[in-house]
């Protein structure tokens, strides 16, 4: 496809999802509906930047929330300032052209600048001891913001959250054109980065990094550089996750937990680790099999169930109702969904083939 093609193809893509966007409410009347259409698309983000470090580098992060605190703390913060400099309102798409970018291009920065600080000890620890001290760098972040009623971390609000410089809430402006459209770029970079010799020599690292390092690929610098790329990308998903539309216009710093990490090791071990089609897949059904579960437990049979059984604890049962999910899925396919392989690989394989052809 020539150059010029190409930029057509991006204009047709980016008119649609302008048109979707200003007709996404009335096409999707029910905004619980809109909400999981959006959130699937953000932790399809997640599951990709988890997938850099634990898939395709074979490194053990189970403190992924802490990235998303930082972005989408980050996020809030531009976001809000931004649209009271902006005349404060009902956020307009016209708006989120000045807004999104600068809270995706701020959150990013911070987080990537965590990731390179987080990074740095997994020169020296691979497995359960890089696990501990990622998990430690997520609880570090979620405890300093919720304790920070006092000090620098007291605009954060604390455990109430933070809403805004005036208090009246993250403004909420990004809508489908920016949630659909920036998962797609991360999607389309993250299948070029494994397609790459960049790509190839940090699966290289993950099966055995001495026999990589004898070829001339240097450890320190893909490891590294892996922590920063993978921080960056879910920072960018913990901004999309902070001011997406019909979401919740206070961030709070117990969205930030272990469960989130948790889920999102789920999403990239479901799909198949080290895949990039199958960490999207992964981000999918996790968060459409957590939001069934959650609509179950909310309807009346279960609800008159616990009226009768006021001991019985369906937030404890709505888990185990999920780990039995796991269990039987990573029974029936212990790889993941897809493992290593991708949906589109032979025709991704012909056409690299044809451009490295003389």
């Amino acid at each position: 496809m020539s150059r010029g093609a190409s930029v057509l193809v991006v204009a047709a893509i980016a008119a649609a999802l302008a048109a979707f966007d200003v007709t996404f409410a009335s096409i999707v009347g029910d905004s619980s509906a809109r909400q999981i259409v959006m959130l699937a698309s953000c932790n399809m983000i997640v599951a990709l930047s988890l997938n850099i470090i634990n898939g395709m580098a074979g490194q053990f992060s189970i403190g992924h929330a802490g990235f998303l605190a930082v972005g989408g703390y980050t996020a809030a913060i531009v976001a809000a300032n931004l649209h009271l400099a902006l005349g404060g309102g009902d956020p307009s798409f016209a708006r989120s052209f000045v807004v999104v970018p600068a809270a995706i291009a701020s959150a990013a920065i911070a987080a990537g600048a965590f990731g390179f600080v987080v990074g740095l000890p997994s020169l020296r620890l691979r497995g359960d001891y890089l696990a501990i001290v990622t998990l430690g760098f997520a609880e570090i972040v979620r405890l300093s913001i919720a304790g920070g009623s006092q000090g620098p971390l007291a605009r954060l609000g604390g455990e109430n959250g933070y809403a805004g410089p005036d208090h009246q809430g993250v403004p909420l402006y990004a809508g489908p054109f920016w949630v659909l459209g920036v998962t797609a770029l991360v999607a389309v970079l993250a299948f070029r980065l494994k397609l790459s010799g960049w790509g190839r020599a940090l699966r290289a690292l993950r099966e055995d990094e001495i026999a990589a390092a004898s070829v001339g690929v240097d450890p320190t610098r893909y490891k590294v550089t892996s922590f920063v790329l993978s921080a960056t990308s879910a920072g960018i998903a913990g901004a999309l996750l902070a001011i997406m539309r019909d979401g919740t216009p206070i961030v709070q710093p117990d969205s930030y937990g272990f469960q989130t990490s948790f889920d999102a090791i789920t999403m990239v071990i479901v799909g198949g680790s080290g895949s990039v089609s199958g960490a999207m897949i992964g981000g999918v059904i996790v968060t459409v099999t957590v939001r069934l579960i959650e609509l179950v437990q909310g309807a009346d049979a279960v609800q008159a169930l616990h009226a009768r059984a006021a001991s019985l604890d369906l937030n404890a049962l709505r888990m185990i109702v999920y780990a039995a999910l796991l269990i039987a899925l990573m029974s029936l396919r212990p790889g993941g969904i897809l493992g290593e392989r991708e949906l589109f690989a032979g025709r991704l394989a012909r056409r690299r083939a044809r451009r490295e052809a003389p």
